[in-house]
Parts: C-alpha cells; structure tokens; sequence
C-alpha cells in the first residue's frame, strides 16, 4: 500500500520564464516524496476502481505502458484559421521507481487548411511523471507531472510552436464507490481531471499561417502566452454491476470491464478565449490491454466545427511483457528484488 500523504497544490499565473524555475524546484521535492512510497497503482487501480486511460487529457495512473492514438479533430489554428488535423500520436511510460515514471510522446499530423495540406511530426514531449497519493478504500490516485516540450522537434506546417515549452500538471481520480448504502446507485461512478499550465520559454514565435491571396503558407508572427489546460471526465464503471463485485476489498484485479465516460476539455490561453470540446466514448479494459474510442464535440465557435473521433489502443507492458518491464527501472539497475 502507498503511504498516506497529505498535499496542499496551488497554480500561479506564470508571467515571465523565470518563474519556470519555481517548478522545477517544487517538482524535485515532490519527487523526493513520492520515491518514499512503497507501491504504484498498476493501470491505475485503486481498489475496486480502475481509471481508464482517457483521450483528452492524461490520466492519473503511473505504471509502464504504451499508447496509440489516430485521432481526426477539427480544431483552429495559432492564425485564427479552421483546420483539420488527422494524425497519430504515441505515448511511451516507463517506471524508474515504484511511483516515479519518465514518459516521452510525439506524434505525426496531416493538417488540411481550406486552401492547401501539409504533414510533419509534432512536438516531442519529455516528462517526468510522480504517484502523489493513493487511496484503496475511497479509490483516490492523485499524481503530478513535469513536461518539456523540445523546442524545434516538430513541424510548424503542422502547428508545432518553435519555442520550448514548460507544463507541470496536476491529476486526479475520485470514484464512488466509498459511498453509503443508501446512495448505493452512485457508486459506479467516478470522475478524473487534470489541471495544467503550459509556459512558453520565449513571449513571441513565428509560425506558418495561410496567405489568403496565394494561398501559401507565410511566417506570422505570434505572442506566446500561458495556456490554462483544465479538464474532467465521468465515467461509470460496469464492473459494480457484475457479480466479481462484492462490495468489500477485490479479490482481484477490476479489468475486463467497460466503462462509458464522457471527457469536458478546456484550453484557456491568457487574454483570449477558451477553447472547449466535449467527448462522450467508452473504453474496454482487458489484461494486457485497453481500447477506447470516443466522438470530439465543440463546445464554441472558437473550438472548430463538426464532430471530430479519436480511438486509443494502450497497452500495459507490465502485463503484456513481465520479463522486460516487471520491475522498475532503477530497481532492475541496482538489482533489487
């Protein structure tokens, strides 16, 4: 079992780039922290409740995993433009420690404007992601991540900002199942959110917008400022409604189950307006596995036109390769059994 810990988190409205260095400080004292745990909530687990890997945003689970995701979303480009992206992205997790994690993701883009196309990588992503806080009998993970996003690793046809990118990030997960008799129809359910803010390292970047009388791409320039990343999702998990549900401690692992969700998420960049999508979809958590699909919708003008899908295979490589990925990095250096 993790430790009991209690965490007071606050965000700041980040200004200026040296203020970056406040988070990386607060990022290695609560690494120290969560290197102090004893144990990572494998596929994110906490008791009877398993928090599925969602689309919008990432989810509060630390283990060793690896996910897929073709998405095709209509969204608004940095110069006001409505496009519309189809792509690929990836996401690699490896455990160093029992609750410690280094993930690196990226992905490939085919971005349509109205009057031309274009394809290239996008950013790459390194983090290093922490378990805060896990809770077995009221089915609580709480985590934090610290990402960089390398400046210059993706391709501006396709969106990707020049500039390096600081993101801590905050994620929670809270199901019902501690609830009491009388509420009892509620205990499937459980919510999951994340709370972000992106920190671009310069205040101004080119990219490429559309010249709307050659209909070419011309470099444009562009303020940078912080984005307010927010989202949450509710699900109901479908394994309270099988007979492997007892009503105490699982007497195993709660996979084999759909759980249909619906994820609200919101990008709020400082000064403008925020961008909002909603994205009802189900997931299907096997052992070594898990398959989601899930419909993106705008919520305002500003956040595109039309429905848009997103489908995710992740897998658990714990489960799907114990040879290689058992135990934590680290512990597998140093020998520790």
């Amino acid at each position: 079992m993790v430790a009991q810990h209690n965490f007071a988190c606050a965000f700041a409205r980040y200004r200026s780039v040296p203020l970056v260095l406040n988070q990386l400080v607060a990022l290695g004292i609560a690494t120290v922290t969560v290197l102090t745990c004893s144990a990572a909530a494998a596929h994110g687990i906490a008791g009877n409740r398993l928090f599925p890997g969602t689309l919008s945003f990432d989810d509060p689970a630390v283990s060793d995993e690896f996910a897929v995701t073709p998405s095709s979303v209509n969204r608004q480009a940095a110069d006001g433009t409505a496009v519309a992206d189809h792509g690929l992205s990836w996401q690699f997790m490896r455990l160093l420690a029992p609750n410690l994690a280094a993930v690196v993701g990226s992905g490939f883009i085919h971005r349509d404007w109205p009057q031309l196309q274009r394809n290239g990588f996008d950013t790459t992503t390194v983090s290093l992601k922490g378990l805060l806080y896990e809770s077995d009998p009221h089915e609580v993970l709480l985590s934090a991540e610290m990402s960089w996003g390398i400046g210059g690793s993706g391709a501006s046809a396709v969106g990707a900002i020049e500039p390096n990118i600081f993101q801590p990030s905050f994620y929670f997960g809270k199901g019902f199942g501690d609830l009491p008799d009388r509420l009892e129809w509620l205990r499937p359910f459980a919510v999951t959110g994340e709370l972000a803010i992106e920190i671009p390292a310069v205040s101004r970047a080119t990219i490429l917008g559309v010249n709307s009388a050659s209909s070419a791409l011309i470099p444009i320039g562009y303020e940078n400022v912080p984005i307010l990343h927010w989202g949450f999702s509710i699900q109901y998990s479908t394994y309270y409604l099988t007979s492997r549900f007892t009503g105490g401690p699982p007497k195993q692992e709660p996979l084999n189950q759909l759980v249909p969700l619906v994820e609200f998420a919101f990008d709020s960049p400082r000064g403008k307006e925020t961008i909002a999508n909603i994205s009802p979809g189900v997931a299907y958590a096997a052992t070594t596995w898990q398959f989601a699909v899930e419909a993106v919708l705008p919520l305002n003008a500003v956040s595109g036109r039309g429905v848009g899908v997103r489908i995710q295979l992740l897998l658990f490589l714990d489960d799907l390769v114990p040879s290689l990925f058992g135990k934590p990095l680290l512990s597998q250096a140093r020998g520790i059994q």
